[in-house]
């Protein structure tokens, strides 16, 4: 396996770092993302660099930074100086803009589907030939099963994940919390490390093959499969969560930085033909559904809650679950 299409070189890291810069006489732009999409945004910003090229704007160098979404959203807020996020999901944003102020609070009515140009959704990953039976969301909390997934605390995924196993739990026990908080924490109960991000979690059960099931982004699990090739398989749980990455230009970066028009062409682009062909190729659900028909046999249809019916959207999501204090906290302390 090569682990450098997986993993970003330090110099990539350090280009993402405040202060550096592009070569000279381009202009650059910043994209701070979280942690799966390095190899999708690679190949959106060959695409767009040659479009933008194309039409006339000249040369633009495209930087990327990358970790865990609620990791990267608080370095925003700290100073580091995004041009645009394209992060985990929509509260890790929201924060931004409140606690920073960088955009407006109502950037997601700035981008068709509510700033989400393509979804996911989250499934399991399981040693090949699936050796501890792993079916479903009750398989998690038996004994001999060590579950891999990050941290809520620090990244989007583990977040979708988590709510993902509160709404089987919901669904399995009636909604009575206090068995659904039991349940979950039977879970973390086999959780052996919680990594800060989704790649980093990758890398424990991947690479360094600890734990039995990953609870996984659904493009994720793709890459996987794709790297490790025979070592793993894909399972697709009862029931799981619609995963809506959102993007936004952070307004006061952009116009600080002299790039507010190529910020809004860059995530403009993402709903383009072109660019939603290249979500389905690195194994995201593009929104355009003549483009999603022609991943139907990688992306197999099934039942979805989603964050703004089943848990009144990423505020009363955040607050109830995530916030000091929440259901993760408590079912942390019960372990």
């Amino acid at each position: 396996m090569k682990t450098r299409s997986l993993f970003p070189l330090a110099l990539a890291a350090l280009l993402a770092l405040p202060g550096c810069s592009g070569k000279k006489g381009k202009l650059e732009l910043q994209n701070v993302s979280y942690d799966p999409t390095r190899e999708f945004y690679e190949a959106v910003n060959a695409a767009f660099t040659k479009k933008w090229a194309a039409d006339g704007k000249g040369e633009i160098d495209i930087v990327q930074s990358h970790g865990g979404s609620g990791k990267q959203a608080r370095a925003v807020i700290d100073g580091q100086p995004a041009d645009v996020v394209t992060l985990a999901l929509a509260g890790d944003i929201d924060a931004i803009a409140k606690k920073a102020q960088l955009l407006a609070e109502d950037w997601q009515k700035k981008l068709p589907d509510n700033s989400s140009p393509y979804t996911s959704t989250i499934v399991f990953v399981v040693r090949s030939g699936n050796p501890k039976g792993v079916k479903d969301w009750p398989d998690l909390v038996k004994s001999d099963i060590k579950v891999v997934t990050p941290d809520p605390k620090t990244s989007g995924g583990a977040r979708w994940n988590y709510l993902a196993a509160w709404a089987w739990a919901a669904k399995e026990y009636g909604g009575d919390e206090t068995k659904i908080l039991d349940y979950i924490t039977k879970v973390l109960r086999n959780v052996p490390v919680l990594d800060s991000g989704a790649r980093a979690a990758t890398t424990t059960f991947a690479q360094n093959k600890i734990g039995d099931v990953f609870l996984s982004w659904e493009n994720e699990a793709y890459l996987i499969e794709k790297q490790f090739p025979g070592q793993t398989q894909i399972v697709y749980p009862s029931i799981s969560i619609l995963a809506e990455p959102p993007v936004a230009v952070v307004e006061k970066n952009a116009a600080k930085n002299g790039t507010a028009e190529a910020a809004k062409a860059y995530l403009e682009f993402l709903y383009t033909d072109e660019a939603q062909d290249l979500a389905g190729q690195n194994f995201y659900r593009p929104r355009k559904a003549e483009i999603l028909a022609k991943y139907s046999s990688k992306f197999p249809s099934l039942p979805l809650v989603t964050v703004d019916k089943d848990f009144g959207g990423w505020a009363a999501a955040q607050k109830k679950h995530f916030d000091d204090g929440g259901t993760f906290d408590k079912a942390m302390g019960a372990k």
